[in-house]
């Protein structure tokens, strides 16, 4: 008598289906911090709806992912935990869009579904080619400012793709950076005011649109508003708000020296020429800001009143050495001014001096219990004994006698 046969093996076991390969790499990324962001694309139907996109940012200190939904011509947000987001993602994968991508630090997964449910799952690597080491730093970096974001297109800065446009690198990653600086300087209790922020000099509004963005994906609710004294600029950042459909921002038109003091949270004043730093910061300190972010440029009052002291006539009888000095004198005092005014200061370097000559910021925090002025102000006047220097702008405005100069930000 013959034994059975043995029992035939059961077909191999098969793969995952992709939809839940990608939703698992979409768990594993966020699990391990290199997650970077999920596109939704090619929408399903005749909506108006174009894409989604989403992104993770922590709301008092709990990890969210912050869905924008793009419409012709609005974007609405919303955020949520990331327990739930992942089922809002699951729920959106297969149903209304053809496309799906999530890019992690490095790698990209794409499932194209088709209309009889079909579905193909690629990934492609993303590191950088040899020879491209500037590209593999940028994008190991992580970058609050998404490139794909609708404002940095009306403004120029991206291509409708949302790729930087190679002449606007220099401009993108200032505009990061300022994003990076804005959200160290009021994250946390600030955040969950209504938050009063007011940017002056605002230009082309690269900066405004970029924090009310921020904000915006933050659940943040806000009044940013963008003062600018040429009337065209002011018609232009409007007409691109309301092409947007924006909430919460606005252009105004006006200069720092003359604007009315009123309460505000933060207040912002990149570029402002000469004396127009010492009023934003007078401004600041009168409207109780609690945050002040100032960039300053062209150090001219200083400058003249220099008697350089006898220890280093040898040195500051050069011309450059001289402009240095006073740049450095003058923000130095300036520091010391806002710190009797009772605020934290910091003076460090914006960006990377390649990038703008202008590099040097004043952020300024507002103290939550006050202390002595003595001591700020002894320093002051040492320092204005020393190297002979009679006026003092800013000293002068917060002593209550008046303003000087024409305070443009330019």
């Amino acid at each position: 008598m013959t034994a059975d046969p043995p029992p035939t093996d059961p077909s191999p076991r098969h793969p995952p289906p992709p939809r839940e390969r990608l939703l698992a790499a979409l768990r594993a990324s966020l699990a391990d911090g290199t997650f970077v962001k999920l596109v939704f694309a090619r929408p399903r139907g005749s909506g108006s709806l174009r894409r989604i996109d989403a992104r993770r940012i922590l709301l008092r200190s709990v990890p969210h992912l912050s869905f924008v939904r793009h419409y012709p011509t609005r974007d609405e947000t919303s955020n949520a935990p990331l327990p739930a987001a992942i089922a809002d993602a699951e729920a959106l994968i297969g149903a209304p869009f053809q496309s799906v991508h999530l890019f992690t630090r490095d790698t990209e997964w794409q499932l194209r579904l088709g209309k009889r449910g079909s579905a193909h799952l690629t990934t492609s690597a993303l590191a950088a080619p040899a020879g491209a080491a500037g590209e593999a730093h940028d994008r190991g970096r992580h970058r609050l400012v998404d490139p794909g974001r609708p404002f940095l297109h009306e403004l120029g800065v991206t291509t409708a793709a949302g790729q930087v446009v190679p002449s606007m690198a220099k401009k993108y990653r200032q505009i990061d950076k300022f994003v990076e600086l804005f959200a160290g300087a009021v994250g946390g209790a600030l955040l969950a005011t209504d938050l009063r922020v007011v940017d002056f000099g605002a230009g082309k509004g690269y900066l405004t649109f970029a924090v009310h963005d921020w904000l915006l994906a933050s659940g943040s609710t806000m009044d940013v508003a963008g003062v600018e004294r040429r009337a065209d600029l002011v018609a232009d950042g409007n007409a691109r708000v309301e092409r947007l459909g924006l909430r919460g921002l606005r252009f105004v038109q006006g200069e720092v020296a003359t604007w009315p003091p009123g309460s505000l949270d933060v207040l912002i004043a990149l570029h402002a020429c000469d004396v127009a730093t010492d009023h934003a910061l007078h401004l600041g300190v009168r409207s109780g800001a609690r945050v002040i972010l100032c960039a300053p440029c062209c150090h001219k009052e200083v400058r003249p009143q220099l008697q350089p002291p006898a220890p280093l006539q040898a040195v500051l009888r050069h011309g450059v050495h001289l402009e240095r000095e006073a740049t450095l004198l003058t923000d130095g005092l300036r520091a010391l001014l806002l710190e009797a005014a009772g605020y934290d200061v910091q003076v460090f370097e914006f960006v990377p001096i390649e990038h703008t000559a202008k590099n040097t910021m004043l952020l300024a925090r507002r103290r939550a219990a006050p202390r002595a002025a003595e001591g700020p102000l002894a320093e002051v006047a040492a320092l204005k004994a020393f190297y002979g220097v009679r006026e003092l702008t800013l000293e002068r405005l917060l002593a209550g006698g008046g303003g000087g100069g024409d305070g443009r930000v330019r």
